[in-house]
């Protein structure tokens, strides 16, 4: 792409692997015994790991939220197994080395008025550390405030990581 005098912008598509959020996939499933395993092993001869997973029941159903290592393929997985999924945009924070990393980073979103809608730890440790998974009325926001005041994002290509 070119922009006036024919310099590039680095930027081939809106969202890469580098691109500053995590796809989260949310997966709606029949509240029975089972359904679970029947997703996760979905995933079993592939290069496709769960990195963060979060359940959410009802009587009927269970919404099963997950980040993918391989976005792109676990989503092809999802969509030929038939499931029904939603997918969102969700921020990666990695934990400062405080007494109160969480404290921090409520802080700081409270500050730019950002609201936390979802909250979930990462089952991975990006470049060896902690990290959560946020998602958040406002990411652009939520992204430049955090990174602002010096915490490190998490981005899809720190997923695919082998520690």
């Amino acid at each position: 792409m070119s922009i006036d005098g024919g310099e590039t912008s680095g930027l081939s598509t809106i969202r890469g692997r580098n691109y500053p959020s995590m796809r989260q996939f949310t997966v709606f499933l029949e509240n029975r015994v089972g359904q679970l395993i029947e997703v996760v092993r979905r995933f079993e001869s592939t290069q496709v790991r769960i990195v963060a997973l979060s359940i959410t029941d009802s009587s009927e159903c269970a919404f099963v939220r997950l980040l993918l290592s391989h976005p792109e393929e676990g989503r092809e997985i999802l969509e030929r197994a038939g499931l029904a999924i939603v997918e969102s945009d969700l921020i990666g924070v990695e934990l400062p080395e405080n007494p109160q990393p969480l404290l921090s980073i409520c802080t700081a979103l409270l500050q730019a008025e950002v609201n936390i809608i979802q909250a979930y730890p990462l089952l991975v440790r990006p470049r060896g550390k902690a990290a959560v998974a946020l998602m958040v009325d406002a990411i652009e926001m939520a992204q430049e405030t955090l990174a602002g005041k010096g915490f490190r994002m998490v981005t899809e290509g720190d997923l695919t990581e082998e520690e």
